[in-house]
């Protein structure tokens, strides 16, 4: 999928943050997109203000779902599907945060993590495939985090939830690699968007301690990260110079790298600050 123009995209999440920044530059390239979220109000100006940056011809339909129900998921890609007139690109981004101690989050909200950031991206791949298959030239992009590489203090849930997106992500790829669609996992680092300062209302201080001072990335730039590498044909896309070093390092010196951690929250658990609020 190198050129994007004409092409019909669904982007679930896409009513802010990095949704709504892949959704305009899908527009921008001359893309027919359907932007997907639970908020109506919030969508309606979501689309208003993508169709504005629009080129070729390009439609921009807003469709009102909540991925973790699975009806919901179903009847959502469908209704996108016939607004579109049929589906080239899936981009399952909708997802929720969960900045917490392990002891500290709930049944309910450990259960709605998985719902919404791993179950959500099952609904709607699951609804998307047929009209994918049918066409043989299809995309799936699903969006992980950094968190989903490298899981950190305070990410039990949220962590875990996007670990599993590899896992499904991979397995996938394999199985509809002859119906001639591709798979690609974004893993993005810390990112303004309304998500991150959601995240920030209870992350705890060893969270930032391990986080560090890492450059957050405008979803913008995120956005050209993703299709840049649907483009390639890539499976793992991973934007910023900071995460690609810290993946690599995960990756070749997983030891040295815990060791590392370890002395950081060993010093956040020192300071006064770090309390157990």
């Amino acid at each position: 999928m190198r050129d994007f123009r004409g092409r019909r995209a669904l982007v679930t999440g896409g009513s802010s943050g990095i949704g709504k920044a892949v959704a305009s530059a899908l527009a921008r390239r001359g893309a027919h997109v359907a932007i997907a979220a639970r908020n109506p109000a919030r969508l309606a100006a979501a689309q208003a203000e993508i169709a504005s940056a629009a080129t070729g011809g390009a439609v921009v339909h807003a469709v009102a779902m909540d991925v973790a129900d699975r009806s919901q998921a179903a009847e959502g890609v469908r209704a996108a599907q016939a607004a579109l007139g049929g589906l080239d690109l899936l981009v399952a981004n909708a997802g929720i945060p969960c900045a917490k101690r392990f002891e500290d989050i709930t049944d309910a909200e450990l259960e709605r993590v998985m719902a919404v950031n791993f179950f959500g991206v099952v609904h709607v791949v699951r609804a998307a495939l047929p009209a994918l298959r049918e066409r043989r030239d299809g995309h799936v992009a699903v969006v992980s985090s950094l968190a989903g590489l490298i899981s950190i203090y305070g990410y039990t849930a949220y962590g875990a939830s996007k670990f599993a997106l590899t896992g499904f992500a991979e397995a996938l790829r394999q199985e509809v690699r002859r119906d001639g669609i591709g798979v690609s996992v974004l893993y993005p680092p810390d990112v303004d968007t309304p998500q991150l300062a959601e995240e920030n209302l209870t992350k705890p201080a060893e969270t930032r301690a391990v986080a560090g001072n890492t450059r957050i990335l405008a979803p913008e730039a995120v956005a050209e990260s993703l299709l840049a590498g649907i483009a390639r044909g890539r499976f793992r896309i991973i934007p910023g110079a900071e995460g690609r070093v810290a993946d690599l390092a995960a990756r070749l010196a997983p030891g040295l790298v815990r060791w590392i951690v370890d002395r950081q929250l060993s010093r956040a658990e020192k300071a006064p600050q770090a309390g157990r609020a």
